[in-house]
């Protein structure tokens, strides 16, 4: 039980606070500071590394996550409402980053790779709007992850 939980927070940390750093500090100094032809190929280049470990921690995510519920809480009924709360707004989650990385972001490389600079920053902003959903989701997880066992 000790690794299940290991991974899966340090999944949930690795993905919900790689959104923090890109959105709340990336971004703004991006903006600031990157020439506007030059960050949607900057923005390609981070998110394509980002999403390999996203890619990882989904996995482990839902890995880890069901082995606990089904070895710890002998299965859903067993499990609090917690845990149900956590595995909705996971899979929204996970849904949300499924459309990101196979609509706008496959988009964006797709506009860079053919000069379309202005379509590429469409993209962008597409991509920055739904990480801003999905950190406000994954920040709800996490604080119903780690507290809510204790809120009744």
């Amino acid at each position: 039980m000790s690794l299940a939980i290991a991974l899966h927070v340090l999944s949930a940390v690795i993905w919900v606070g790689g959104m923090f750093f890109a959105y709340m500090a990336m971004r703004p100094a991006v903006a600031e500071v990157v020439d506007g032809t030059q960050r949607g190929i900057l923005w390609r280049q981070t998110l394509s590394r980002f999403f390999r470990w996203v890619w990882l921690a989904v996995a482990l995510l839902l890995v880890t996550g069901y082995w606990m519920v089904f070895s710890y809480f002998g299965g859903m009924a067993g499990a609090g409402w917690h845990i149900h709360a956590m595995q909705g707004l996971g899979l929204l989650m996970v849904l949300l980053f499924l459309h990101v990385y196979f609509a706008p972001f496959r988009r964006l490389k797709q506009a860079l790779d053919r000069g379309d600079r202005d379509e590429a920053q469409r993209r962008v902003g597409q991509i920055r709007v739904f990480v801003g959903i999905n950190l406000i989701i994954g920040l709800i997880v996490v604080v119903i992850g780690s507290a809510g066992r204790y809120l009744q």
